[in-house]
């Protein structure tokens, strides 16, 4: 455990007792035809110019579109922007200062995720990511106030969101769902900087399928752990992803805050193993 900050003394906690699995092949059947009914976006193709990725794959051969757009003449953010959902949004004198993508005051419409990726290769990890609960800015993961389910997420996914809410969770801040395309992998990455936060983010990951090969990995990139789990709470200081699969995987992840009984009665769990 020297190579992972874990939770407990443990790679990752496995929750698979605190939950009915029977359940989980009904969410599987519901999601999988939810999300051919609704539109869904893609993220994580910012990864590597906002800080976060694993230094070992800064110079792999997969373009970051921060990286992109930092490299585009006038003529090509002029484009850029006519893409955007408002190109009204934008004062054409400061088109060189605007930050684009995830966690920026402008996230990006699917025209211009689209133009990114088929113009300049730009790779989005998770093409399939639909939230059923939004969050606005990474900083607000783990409170709900002000915030409700999607009227649409309720309407596709109604088991999906009544499991998650049967979670022992006091609130909930953010719930999506992460989906990768045939042969995509997630690009390695951490959430939270070491050190700057005095406790673990409480958050609960369910695969449904158990097929999703996410990982953690020690921050040499040397030693792989995978998550066995379906149903699993991970310390997202530590670097993870998700190899290559030629089908379709997902999981759910959602944030929040979680009932400290809850996380009191995990902790003498593992304490007893």
């Amino acid at each position: 455990m020297s190579e992972l900050w874990g939770i407990l003394g443990r790679p990752f906690l496995d929750l698979e007792p605190h939950v009915d699995l029977a359940l989980l092949a009904e969410l599987d059947d519901e999601i999988c035809a939810g999300l051919a009914e609704v539109d869904v976006g893609y993220t994580g193709g910012s990864l590597k110019s906002m800080g976060v990725a694993a230094p070992w794959v800064l110079d792999d051969p997969y373009e970051d579109l921060g990286w992109v757009i930092e490299r585009m003449s006038r003529a090509e953010r002029e484009k850029l922007v006519s893409m955007a959902d408002d190109p009204t949004a934008f004062e054409p004198g400061r088109l060189m200062e605007y930050r684009f993508g995830d966690e920026t005051d402008h996230p990006l419409s699917q025209r211009q995720v689209r133009w990114l990726e088929y113009r300049y290769g730009v790779y989005f990890p998770w093409k399939v990511v639909y939230h059923l609960l939004e969050n606005f800015r990474w900083e607000d993961n783990h409170s709900g106030r002000g915030k409700e389910w999607d009227p649409e997420a309720l309407r596709h996914f109604p088991k999906t969101v009544a499991f998650i809410q049967s979670l022992p969770f006091t609130e909930i801040g953010r719930c999506l769902i992460f989906g990768l395309l045939p042969n995509d992998h997630a690009t390695v990455h951490r959430d939270s900087e070491p050190g700057q936060s005095v406790g673990v983010a409480q958050c609960i990951n369910i695969c449904p399928r158990g097929d999703k090969r996410f990982f953690l990995i020690d921050p040499d990139g040397e030693t792989q752990t995978f998550v066995d789990s379906r149903v699993y709470w991970f310390n997202d200081m530590d670097y993870h992803g998700v190899e290559p699969d030629p089908y379709f995987r997902y999981s759910i992840r959602v944030d929040g805050k979680l009932d400290p009984k809850f996380v009191s009665r995990v902790g003498r769990e593992v304490r007893a193993r």
